[in-house]
Formats: C-alpha cells, structure tokens, sequence
C-alpha cells in the first residue's frame, strides 16, 4: 500500500499549480506596476518639455508662468499622481520642472517613489 502511494502522481500538477501561481501572479502585478511607473516617468518627462517649448513658441498659449503650468498639466497623461509644474525663466531658457509622487502599494517596503521631471527650451 505504501509503495503505490509513493508512486501515485495524479495530484502532482494541482500541487504545482498550487505552488506556482502566487509566485506568477506576483511577478504579474509587480510588471504591471513597474510598468504604470515607467508610464509615469515618461509622460511627467514629456509634459515638462511640451510645456517649456510652449513658454518659448507659442506665446499666445502660455503667457506666463501660471498658462504654463496650466498647459503642463493639461499634456500630462499618466496615472493619478497629482503632479505640480514650476516654470521660471533660467539661463538655459525656458525651465518647466516637474515633480510627483507614485504610490507603489504593491510593494510596502518600497511606498512612494518621488518622480522629477525638468525641461529647458530656449
């Protein structure tokens, strides 16, 4: 009776099953996750230099610093994060800087990663 039970295998796939998903689901969540921050960065980033190309070429649309930063905001695309726009003219240009906050809840050693963005257009 012990040996067949030793050599039965018909639950051996459900166990592995049972021990692989967690794992593969974590690995899911946490690429979709990386992935959403990766978005983030980008459009941050985008929205920074839009806004500062727009301070330098089109000056009916951003006229001063509060336009600008209302035009930064409105070509942000990403997640929620709440992002806050600076513009101020600098050496370089026109600068829009950029910064924000991203909750990575999936991971609570990790918790917010600030994000920062800056843009010069002269």
């Amino acid at each position: 009776m012990i040996r067949r039970l030793a050599r039965d295998i018909e639950g051996a796939t459900a166990v592995e099953f049972g021990l692989v998903l967690p794992v593969f689901v974590a690995m899911m969540l946490g690429l979709l996750s990386v992935g959403m921050l990766a978005f983030s960065v980008n459009s941050l980033q985008f929205a920074a230099e839009d806004a500062a190309r727009c301070a330098a070429v089109k000056t009916t649309v951003c006229t001063d610093a509060s336009t600008t930063r209302a035009y930064a905001l409105s070509r942000y695309a990403g997640p929620q994060v709440s992002p806050v726009f600076s513009y101020e003219f600098a050496d370089c240009g026109h600068r829009v800087t950029a910064t924000a906050t991203y909750d990575l809840g999936l991971v609570p050693q990790i918790g917010k990663v600030p994000l920062t963005a800056t843009a010069c257009y002269a």
